[in-house]
């Protein structure tokens, strides 16, 4: 089944930028979507990006409308690795991010349900 595995958090400034990786393993074509969710402390987990893993380059990317314009997702074209690049980050980012693999057909990309799969989360912290 798939393993996914998240690096690369830390802490940084407001305003700097991060790069997370989720390391993905044994994806199926029933796993349409990779995401990223996160999670603030007394906060619901929230939806932040997601790529439709056979549809890079063709429109297959999805962004929460709090992280537009500032977090790109993409991966890399020769090996199972989806990345997670964020610009001009707010303390309001901070939070434990979650990479997420979908199952089934009929599926809101985001929404939590979607996703059968999750990694153990990485940690970013974005102080003033």
């Amino acid at each position: 089944q798939v393993q996914l595995v998240e690096s690369g958090g830390r802490l940084v400034q407001t305003g700097h930028s991060l790069q997370l990786s989720c390391a993905v393993s044994g994806r199926t074509a029933s796993n349409y979507y990779i995401g990223w969710f996160r999670q603030a402390p007394g906060k619901e987990r929230e939806f932040v990006s997601a790529i439709a893993w056979s549809r890079v380059g063709a429109g297959g990317t999805i962004y929460a409308d709090s992280v537009r314009g500032r977090f790109s997702i993409s991966r890399a074209n020769s090996e199972n690795i989806m990345y997670l690049q964020m610009s001009s980050l707010k303390p309001e980012d901070t939070a434990v991010y979650y990479c997420a693999a979908s199952q089934g057909l009929l599926l809101v990309p985001q929404s939590r349900n979607a996703y059968a799969y999750w990694g153990q989360g990485t940690q970013v912290t974005v102080s003033s």
